[in-house]
């Protein structure tokens, strides 16, 4: 399979929002492990957002997205606690936001090669280091983040206990 990541455009809002809606219905019929809900997390607004500020990424398979990644330099709240490795200013930091992959190609290598991209964008980009944070239960996320060798630093209350999603592991990897 051919894979291709391209910053996300415009015109790719209506299909991310389709991503998103039918990934959240997916997992809410299965095992939910990041514990994203259809109309709180993911949502347009949020690739309206990344396309905007140009850090949303998206894999391109079959003429179709088959995921994407927002890219940037903004931590959760909860971040500023954890004992982070790369001492560094976030402006050297990059953060990975909803990293998706459309069901229909889940294990087949996009998030993988999502995350490898990350990699190869930010030490492109001069940065130090990447950050994530992924839900406590998302045993799937936690063994792809750990194969493409990030290593766990803390458990933090990021302040979604309304939403059930209590605790949250950081990730670093040092670039």
């Amino acid at each position: 399979m051919n894979i291709v990541i391209e910053t996300g455009r415009t015109e790719d809002i209506d299909e991310l929002e389709e991503l998103y809606n039918g990934l959240n219905e997916a997992l809410a019929a299965g095992i939910n492990y990041p514990g994203w809900k259809k109309g709180v997390y993911p949502v347009r607004e949020n690739a309206e957002e990344g396309i905007q500020a140009g850090c949303l990424y998206v894999t391109r398979c079959e003429g179709r997205i088959a995921g994407t990644v927002i890219l940037n330099h903004e931590p959760e709240e909860g971040y500023h606690t954890a004992p982070w490795k790369a001492e560094a200013g976030y402006d050297k930091i990059t953060v990975i936001h909803t990293l998706a992959v459309h069901p229909a190609f889940t294990g087949s290598g996009i998030g993988k090669a999502l995350m490898e991209f990350s990699v190869s964008h930010s030490r492109q980009m001069g940065m130090k280091a990447i950050r994530l944070d992924v839900y406590e239960n998302n045993a799937p996320a936690i063994r792809l983040y750990e194969s493409c060798g990030f290593e766990y630093i803390g458990t933090v209350d990021l302040g979604y206990g309304e939403h059930g999603l209590h605790w949250f592991k950081l990730y670093e990897k040092l670039l």
